[in-house]
């Protein structure tokens, strides 16, 4: 007699498609690395494991046949109805949701974040914005460098927000639908959710999982409020920052005033080798040279190097000279 699989199953038969799709990988990978080399196998890396995934779900469910965790707990996919097994369009769209969407938007917000950092580190020094290292592909690359480049400071600053909290969002939102379903015990691929694939079992004890499901609820609260929290504390950091950088660039400014009016009067002037402009709270490197505090903190994060004379060093080692009037 069937009966709708239960979450223990149905996270059994994810945990063992997750080791044989990741046993494929590899495979994939290591014929990859053995007949073309390391570098190409560095270069598409990604690519094979995305074929590598919609090859196992191709062979599998786009077929019509159980994939091999479905096999392992005796489950079979149903459509919304229950009544029978999920069309072609169906299980093809699951595949692209499950497989393709997220590299997809891996690699977009990928390529627009370097491109923006880019054109941010352009825009700070021209003659020498460093090369960050990235697999080249030419079209796509060059249709975000042309989007990109076609937008307003104001627009690249908002782009470069929407892809962090973007960033942020997509592994929150696959948390909050694990607890969803640790509550519910219906769907554990989000992919799933959205196509509305579901699963029946047939044979062994019917009240096995029906025992089960209250610690999976119990689960699912906790997931959830652990969510919520990590939520709370992120926003609050958010805030926290704000302000922080709101109170630094009206120090700056008032700081930026004072240190100018004294400079013209001893005719003394030092330009930043970073944003080319008189240098504000001159910071010292272990090797030697003079940037701004907040340009050469702004390096450290994309490059641990002098941008002069290219000495590696920790952004820890920076030295802020208080009351310096070179």
């Amino acid at each position: 007699m069937a009966a709708a699989a239960g979450p223990a199953r149905l996270v059994r038969c994810g945990q063992k498609d997750e080791l044989y799709r990741a046993g494929l990988r590899s495979g994939a990978g290591t014929a990859l690395r053995g007949l073309a080399g390391a570098r190409p196998w560095l270069a598409w890396r990604r690519e094979v494991e995305l074929l590598s995934d919609v090859a196992y779900f191709v062979l599998t469910t786009l077929s019509g046949y159980q994939t091999l965790g479905e096999e392992y707990v005796n489950i079979i996919q149903v459509d919304p109805s229950k009544k029978k097994v999920p069309s072609f369009l169906r299980r093809a769209l699951f595949i692209s949701l499950h497989t393709v969407l997220p590299y997809c938007l891996e690699k977009a917000l990928l390529h627009l974040e370097h491109e923006l950092q880019m054109e941010a580190e352009e825009s700070r020094s021209p003659e020498n914005a460093p090369a960050l290292g990235f697999p080249s592909r030419s079209l796509i690359r060059s249709w975000v460098r042309k989007q990109v480049g076609e937008l307003t400071e104001q627009q690249k600053k908002t782009a470069s927000q929407i892809v962090h909290v973007l960033k942020q969002s997509i592994p929150l939102l696959h948390r909050l639908h694990l607890a969803v379903f640790y509550i519910q015990g219906t769907f554990y691929h989000l992919s799933k959710r959205i196509t509305g694939i579901s699963y029946l079992h047939f044979g062994g004890l019917q009240g096995e999982d029906q025992s089960i499901r209250s610690s999976y609820k119990f689960l699912g609260i906790i997931s959830l409020f652990h969510l919520l929290l990590t939520i709370g504390v992120q926003m609050y950091s958010f805030k926290q920052k704000q302000r922080a950088r709101q109170e630094w660039r009206l120090h700056r400014n008032l700081t930026h005033q004072k240190s100018r009016s004294k400079e013209a009067a001893a005719g003394r002037q030092s330009r930043c080798t970073l944003c080319l402009e008189e240098r504000r709270h001159s910071t010292a490197t272990p090797c030697g040279h003079l940037f701004c505090w907040e340009c050469i903190t702004a390096w450290c994060n994309t490059r641990a190097e002098c941008p002069l004379c290219r000495e590696k060093f920790h952004p820890q080692k920076l030295i802020y000279l208080r009351h310096y009037q070179m």
